[in-house]
């Protein structure tokens, strides 16, 4: 080829090339672009195939692992967690006869097995003339009362289920094994929204807060998972989905949630809801007295249980414990002062009741009480108190 016919061959190329290119660029791509387009790389195919494949269509494939146990949980238990509605009657005027229900109040609860029992918190449902519970598919079934112990604020009512709903008995966390630090998942109704989940941890355990029924609620759970008005009855949850406790109170000058909230245990929960569900009631422990009010107490002074009455044929009679009683002169003499419980020291009705909480009827106790300014103790053999509440026996005559 010659020195020409090079030069013209170099030209014809370039202007070629210089076509193509311009070609391609009208077209809004470049070389690297259409290939791309063509085949995706296989980075971004796994990608979409991923989300494609998820079992959950709204999960997204960047979650984290705790939001992902979250969002489980929520999944799974969601369903037992019911609204509990607090309604009364009340006159439609001042002259008129007409009754109709007006709702004083709402909460949560959460149903504990199949046979359509629910445990709330016992102020959810105080003073109720009906109640009604609400699902989260919407339906609303009537319930009925089956029992409740006020002094730790548990209450356990009954639905009929149909068949459209089936559960299995609720999990339960070990309470002596929790961990300050732990994850703490509360789901309930706060102000009526109901199906709504908050989260935290537990800030604390062993708490001791005065309840509605008169005495303290010890070994409470705490936690700074979100508890508002509403929340009360519903359910305090580890990362398994287990019952850590039942959310019942908190601490607040505004009355909304300040991060610190209260949860009874759920071994608490599990041995009364399992007595009230078998008996109706809760089996209190007891020695067969009755005690003053602590304000007497305070007024004379004195640290312990003063004995009021004993019950003839019980516990305390039969150990020769007295009760006050006036003498012939009208003279009061104060009963017997109990002032402990094998190693505990009794100091209020409060203690009393709670040292008697870890044992059974029959358990056999020491107690101690002071009488004319010493101390003596006894043996005595604890009894159900609902023998001295039905009036079986009576009362040790006052003179003595």
């Amino acid at each position: 080829m010659s020195a020409g016919a090079s030069s013209r061959f170099k030209l014809q190329l370039a202007v070629f090339l210089s076509s193509f290119l311009l070609n391609l660029a009208f077209q809004g791509m470049s070389p690297l672009r259409a290939q791309s387009a063509e085949k995706p790389s296989p980075t971004l195919a796994k990608n979409e195939e991923k989300e494609k494949l998820s079992p959950l269509a709204a999960e997204p494939p960047y979650l984290m692992e705790d939001e992902r146990n979250t969002i489980d949980i929520f999944s799974r238990i969601s369903g037992r967690v019911v609204n509990v509605s607090n309604l009364r009657y009340a006159r439609v005027g001042f002259f008129s006869f007409d009754v109709t229900e007006v709702p004083v109040g709402t909460g949560s609860g959460f149903i504990w097995d199949d046979n359509g029992y629910i445990v709330t918190n016992f102020h959810v449902i105080q003073n109720a003339d009906r109640i009604t519970v609400s699902f989260k598919n919407g339906k609303t079934l009537p319930a009925k009362i089956v029992g409740a112990e006020p002094r730790k604020d548990i209450a356990v009512i009954r639905v009929k289920l149909d068949g459209a709903h089936s559960f299995h008995e609720m999990p339960l966390a070990d309470s002596s094994k929790l961990q300050v630090g732990q994850k703490a998942v509360a789901i309930g109704s706060p102000f009526g929204l109901d199906q709504t989940l908050t989260k935290g941890v537990i800030s604390a355990l062993g708490r001791s807060i005065p309840g509605i029924g008169g005495v303290q609620i010890r070994d409470m759970i705490q936690t700074d998972a979100s508890i508002n008005p509403g929340n009360s009855g519903g359910p305090l949850l580890d990362s398994r989905g287990y019952l850590l406790g039942m959310n019942t109170m908190i601490f607040s000058e505004s009355g909304t949630s300040a991060g610190i909230g209260f949860a009874v245990p759920s071994s608490t929960i599990n041995r009364i809801v399992t007595q009230i569900i078998k008996n109706g009631r809760v089996i209190q422990v007891g020695i067969g007295i009755e005690q003053f009010d602590n304000n007497i107490n305070r007024q004379l002074n004195i640290e312990g249980v003063i004995i009021r009455s004993v019950t003839e044929g019980l516990a305390a009679a039969k150990a020769g414990l007295h009760g006050t009683h006036r003498t012939r002169n009208g003279e009061i003499i104060l009963g017997d002062v109990i002032v402990g419980v094998e190693d505990k020291v009794i100091r209020s009705f409060d203690d009393l009741y709670n040292a008697f909480e870890s044992y059974q009827v029959g358990d056999t106790v020491r107690v101690s009480y002071m009488r004319d300014g010493k101390k003596k103790t006894v043996p005595i053999q604890l009894i159900d108190e609902n023998q001295r509440l039905k009036g079986q026996g009576s009362i040790v005559p006052i003179e003595r």
